[in-house]
């Protein structure tokens, strides 16, 4: 049934460090903020199912910052989709095997994680709709994707896939076209890197931007070659936390240069720092080829190179990596990202009943 009212859509989004929230009325934003979490004070909690309280009283205390009452002017609440068993693309109305699977890690640690399961707490346990939409582990490969060098460790979809999908509507859109009708390689630029390929409306192959596979980013390794990275665990006698330490949150520019600010990188650059040229150089060339790639997937067949993500806001690297692929197709640039907006407009197409939202 299609509601008339106008709904007020509370959005969520954890990241590691921060929660980001915003309050849209229907499609109109009315504030968007992130709150800063101490990362000392995080770590001392444990496991990420233990921020919940935290970041749920920092939501609580941004809505009452601005006078929105949780019970009485909030409609629907809606979270960042965090690491669930594969699923296809669409919104999924939070349930109890959702939150379960959330809250034991069982597919994956992520502060993603939270997102449903703030939101269900915020929405009253089922008093008000609750929704995930395009969550991390959303997973349309093709079959010939999933396949690595060894049937021990087949490849899984863990990508931006909320901003990716978005930033892709967006250019279909643009082309005046349905999405379901364009061939896109996306690639967003962020603290980690993903880079899809997008068949029609499907990502068909993307790199896993979390396990360690594709270019590098500001703090992630990107692929390795497997037995120098072998020989290294090993002779540092790594645990398999320090091992994902490295992989994950200290390795890329951070492991290269000291620091993962690519915009500290880019006034060092500018001044002529000949090593912090050559790692953004490795930067884009590894990024550029990601994206080379994709478009071999899409037999050469791409409507538009799309780049989006954090890292794009980067005149030098944004400058640098249009000029190595605009011979593909079309660039369309859309810097920073669109989750939270994405995230509202999925709540509001479920609100007025334009789709259907999905049981997982």
């Amino acid at each position: 049934m299609t509601r008339t009212k106008t709904p007020l859509i509370l959005v969520i989004n954890p990241g590691s460090t921060s929660t980001k929230v915003a309050v849209f009325k229907a499609l109109e934003l009315l504030f968007e903020t992130t709150v800063e979490h101490e990362h000392a004070q995080l770590e001392t909690l444990g496991r990420v199912v233990a921020q919940t309280a935290l970041r749920k009283s920092a939501v609580l205390s941004e809505l009452k910052a601005r006078n929105i009452r949780l019970d009485e002017d909030v409609d629907v609440v809606i979270g960042r989709g965090g690491f669930l068993r594969p699923v296809t693309g669409g919104v999924y109305a939070v349930n109890p095997r959702m939150l379960r699977d959330l809250r034991r890690s069982t597919y994956g640690e992520h502060a993603s994680n939270l997102g449903a399961v703030i939101a269900n707490a915020l929405a009253g346990g089922g008093r008000k709709p609750c929704y995930v939409a395009n969550p991390v582990v959303l997973d349309e490969l093709e079959p010939a994707a999933r396949l690595t060098g060894h049937p021990a460790i087949p490849r899984r979809s863990v990508f931006h896939a909320l901003n990716q999908k978005a930033v892709a509507g967006k250019v279909a859109a643009r082309l005046g076209r349905p999405y379901s009708r364009c061939n896109f390689v996306v690639a967003h630029v962020g603290g980690g890197v993903s880079v899809g390929a997008h068949r029609r409306g499907r990502v068909v192959d993307v790199n896993n931007a979390l396990d360690g596979d594709g270019p590098f980013s500001p703090e992630r390794t990107g692929s390795l070659p497997l037995l120098p990275f072998c020989r290294l665990v090993t002779e540092r006698k790594m645990s398999r936390r320090e091992v994902v330490t490295m992989v994950s949150r200290t390795g890329g520019m951070l492991a290269h240069l000291g620091t993962n600010d690519c915009r500290r990188i880019e006034m060092l650059v500018r001044s002529g720092s000949r090593r912090h040229t050559l790692v953004f150089q490795a930067f884009v060339h590894q990024v550029a080829k990601a994206i080379g790639a994709g478009a071999a997937v899409l037999d050469g067949n791409v409507d538009a190179v799309v780049l989006t993500g954090g890292v794009m806001k980067c005149r030098w690297i944004r400058s640098r990596l249009i000029r190595k692929v605009r011979f593909i197709a079309p660039v369309h640039v859309l810097a920073g990202n669109l989750e939270m907006e994405a995230l509202a407009a999925a709540a509001f197409d479920v609100w007025r009943a334009r789709t259907r939202a999905r049981t997982y």
